[in-house]
């Protein structure tokens, strides 16, 4: 794991790097297993005419310990899941229990007003609607086309 004299004398920042991989990996290992429920869930955004559409995916979480929130034009969608599964067969008793949290931000391109964000939780998946704001819906505007050469931009060349 530790670098050689050597190595480190010949390319430091190689050795310094093998070194940073090596505390990374160990650090990782150590961590608790996303299938647990902990870490970031799977999201869907979409966007409409009208409205940005968020799906996330939160198997086994009951509603009750989901929080969404709006900073400004983040959205955050955490919380926290907690199984607990027990098992009574013939001369034995197996009682397991796993926590995790969750944590997902999603930065909106605009600031939504205030009530613009509706949310619905069923079958494990969480719906967002985020309504835009009046100024950041887009419309299409035509432009008329006019047949003919344009006007010359500056009358003193045309004479």
């Amino acid at each position: 794991m530790w670098t050689t004299s050597q190595e480190l004398a010949s390319n430091p920042f190689r050795a310094m790097r093998r070194e940073m991989e090596n505390a990374l990996r160990a650090f990782d290992q150590g961590l608790p297993s996303p299938s647990i429920g902990a870490g970031a869930p799977a999201i869907n955004v979409a966007e409409t005419r009208d409205a940005f559409e968020v799906t996330a995916e939160l198997p086994g979480v009951d509603e009750k310990d989901i929080k969404v929130s709006l900073d400004g034009n983040q959205l955050v969608i955490s919380g926290e899941k907690k199984a607990e599964s027990t098992k009574d067969e013939k001369d034995w008793h197996v009682e397991e229990r796993s926590y995790g949290s969750f944590y997902r931000s999603i930065s909106l391109p605009f600031e939504p007003d205030e009530g613009a964000v509706e949310a619905h939780f069923d079958k494990g998946v969480l719906h967002l609607a985020i309504k835009k704001p009046a100024k950041a819906v887009k419309t299409t505007k035509t432009i008329d086309v006019k047949t003919g050469a344009p006007p010359s931009a500056n009358p003193a060349s045309a004479a």
